[in-house]
């Protein structure tokens, strides 16, 4: 069932993401989690990391079903790069 949450728009999504990153995550970061992916779950708070992508979606969706996942990847200002590397 759709959640007034589903509903938000790519700049909210990305507003409330990078807020929570910055408030819960980046104070918990350490310099072994550099590079690894940070899925974020914008409603709750509540947050995975990895190195692979997929599995920290995975397991943030397996304790907040529903989760409303902003992806971000710590020590970067972008999760992934489009193109060839420079």
């Amino acid at each position: 069932m759709p959640t007034a949450e589903a509903s938000r728009d790519l700049d909210e999504l990305a507003r409330l993401g990078a807020e929570v990153f910055d408030r819960r995550v980046r104070p918990a970061l350490c310099p072994a989690d550099d590079g690894k992916f940070v899925a974020v779950d914008v409603a709750s708070g509540e947050y995975e990391i990895d190195r692979d992508d997929y599995a920290a979606v995975a397991r943030l969706r397996a304790r907040v079903p529903g989760a409303d996942v902003w992806l971000a990847r710590a020590g970067s200002p972008t999760a992934c790069r489009i193109g060839a590397a420079r």
